[in-house]
């Protein structure tokens, strides 16, 4: 096996050890498909996305979730992926906004990225959001929240939203359930094959604050962890906000 530049870096935090974590590696190009779900199975992440060289763009993304499963879309695996090479030096100064292209999938996507305050920002355009059919049943969900059924709403229905891998969309009662959730992480599983997800987005708005949403992202997949949550969801946020601008 080659030798790799590999690390962890947190996503949409203002400090250290918390946000959303990503583990990422460099110099990835030799790697074999096995290697790389064996690489993230090690790091038991979320997700670990792995930069290679690209003849279509600038860099060319490929992530894995811990169970091994490929994630094709542009959230904080991606986000964080152009961050770890910012900060690291290998895109430049970035004292004004630059424009490069990432390879994910099929897809060929922007991302701007520049330093502010010696810190790299990054703002990027995903891929159309396809949603899958809707979760009806609540009961085996909210028991393996650990919530009563009445605190899940159905405006709009819980159902899975796919931004590179399916999250399930969960939206609460109010952000005290949210604080509130305490998941089995066995049964949350297996509500979660039933809808072909990988992970549960929950969240809900504060009347004081309508067009803000607290939220926890719980991914059982990661072994050992029954009960992993992120105050950040990245990819699943991403798909919370463009869910609102879609139809159910």
């Amino acid at each position: 096996m080659p030798e790799l530049i590999a690390g962890m870096i947190d996503v949409f935090a203002d400090a250290p050890l918390t946000g959303n974590p990503l583990a990422v590696v460099q110099g990835a190009d030799e790697l074999s498909d096995e290697q790389m779900r064996r690489i993230a199975g090690e790091f038991n992440q979320a997700e670990t996305t792995f930069i290679l060289q690209s003849a279509r763009a600038d860099r060319k993304l490929r992530s894995f979730t811990a169970s091994g499963a490929e994630v094709f879309g542009a959230g904080h695996n991606a986000l964080g992926a152009w961050l770890w090479l910012g900060e690291h030096g290998d895109l430049g100064l970035l004292a004004t906004p630059q424009t490069f292209y990432q390879e994910i999938g099929p897809d060929v996507l922007p991302i701007e990225l520049e330093r502010i305050h010696d810190r790299v920002h990054g703002r990027m355009r995903q891929a159309p959001l396809p949603l899958l059919d809707p979760l009806n049943d609540v009961d085996p969900l909210a028991r393996s929240l650990g919530l009563d059924p009445v605190e899940i709403l159905f405006q709009p229905v819980p159902r899975p939203a796919h931004t590179g891998a399916a999250h399930l969309l969960v939206r609460v009662f109010d952000p005290a359930t949210v604080d509130k959730a305490c998941p089995n992480g066995e049964e949350l599983l297996e509500v979660l094959k039933a809808v072909q997800a990988e992970g549960c987005y929950i969240y809900a708005f504060d009347p004081n604050w309508p067009q803000t949403a607290y939220a926890r992202f719980f991914n059982p997949t990661c072994r050992t962890r029954g009960r992993r949550g992120h105050r950040n969801g990245g990819g699943a946020a991403g798909g919370l906000s463009r869910k609102r601008r879609t139809p159910a």
